[in-house]
C-alpha cells in the first residue's frame, strides 16, 4: 500500500462511520487539528502514539500503521495552479497580497522569510451579521537569511538593520 492509497482507506472509513473531522482529532489528540487532518490526508505524518491511537481508531495493520508515521511526500496532491476553489482562493490571496507581506515583513525584520516548518496555524469562525467569516491564523518564525563568506563588520545574516 501507498500513502494516496492509504488516505484513500481512511476517508472512505471517514464517510462510512459518519465522524467528522473535529472528532477524528480529539480521538488522536496531541497536536493542532490542522496537523492531524493534514496527516490523514497525507500531507503530514503522525508521531508513533498518535499512529498507534490512529490505527485502533481506524482499525488499520501494522504497516499501515507505520507509513502513518513515515514523512510522507508533500504537496504532490494539488496541482499548480490548483483547480479547487477554495484552495485556489489561498493561491489567489498570495498571489495578489504576497508581495505586499514580503516588503513589511523585510522591512520590520530585515532580509529573511517566514517559516513554514517552525509554524503555528488556526482556524476560528467569526460570526458576522452579514455572513460567518472564516478567521486564519498564522505565525511563523523568522528565519534572516545567512550571507555566507561575510567578513570583517559585514552583516552575518540579513537581520534588520538600524
Amino acid at each position: 500500500m501507498n500513502r494516496a492509497d492509504l488516505t484513500e482507506k481512511l476517508l472512505d472509513i471517514k464517510r462510512e462511520k459518519g465522524w467528522t473531522w473535529k472528532y477524528i482529532c480529539d480521538q488522536i489528540g496531541g497536536m493542532s487539528p490542522i496537523l492531524i487532518t493534514g496527516a490523514i490526508l497525507g500531507q503530514m505524518k503522525l508521531t508513533k502514539p498518535q499512529a498507534a491511537k490512529a490505527a485502533e481508531l481506524f482499525g488499520l495493520s501494522k504497516s499501515e500503521q507505520t507509513l502513518i508515521n513515515e514523512t510522507p511526500m508533500r504537496g504532490t496532491g494539488t496541482p499548480m495552479p490548483p483547480t479547487d476553489p477554495l484552495i485556489y482562493r489561498f493561491y489567489e490571496m498570495i498571489l495578489v497580497n504576497g508581495p505586499a507581506l514580503k516588503a513589511l515583513i523585510e522591512e520590520e525584520f530585515g532580509d529573511g522569510i517566514m517559516s513554514a516548518i517552525d509554524f503555528d496555524m488556526d482556524i476560528t469562525r467569526q460570526t458576522d451579521p452579514k455572513g460567518d467569516r472564516v478567521k486564519i491564523g498564522l505565525t511563523g518564525k523568522f528565519l534572516p537569511y545567512k550571507y555566507y563568506g561575510a567578513t570583517g563588520n559585514a552583516l552575518a545574516v540579513g537581520l534588520k538593520e538600524d
